[in-house]
């Protein structure tokens, strides 16, 4: 899932914080994730990106990703290493 970045932002969907929960049955997976809002842009793409990531696990068969909305995503979710990757890209853009 760290290999799925969000394209407006430059950062993947962990480093986020918007992978909520991760279950896993064995062969099978289920996420829960949101996106950073309800209106994002690249809904599909996301959804589609991380369910391919998961598909690319060796020994998983099955592979759902639930979009949620509870709770609502907030910059205070992302990870520190996703404020170093936003603190270097505001850096190189000046």
């Amino acid at each position: 899932m760290r290999k799925v970045i969000d394209p407006e932002l430059g950062i993947n969907l962990v480093d986020l914080g918007l992978i909520y929960d991760v279950a896993i049955e064995g062969p099978d997976v289920r996420v829960k994730m949101t996106l950073t809002t309800p209106g994002c842009p690249m809904h599909d793409s996301l959804l589609r990106g991380a369910e391919r990531a998961l598909g690319r696990i060796p020994g998983i068969v099955s592979a759902a990703v639930e979009l949620v909305w509870d709770p609502p995503w907030n910059p205070n979710m992302i990870n520190p290493d996703g404020l170093k990757a936003m603190q270097r890209d505001w850096r190189g853009s000046r």
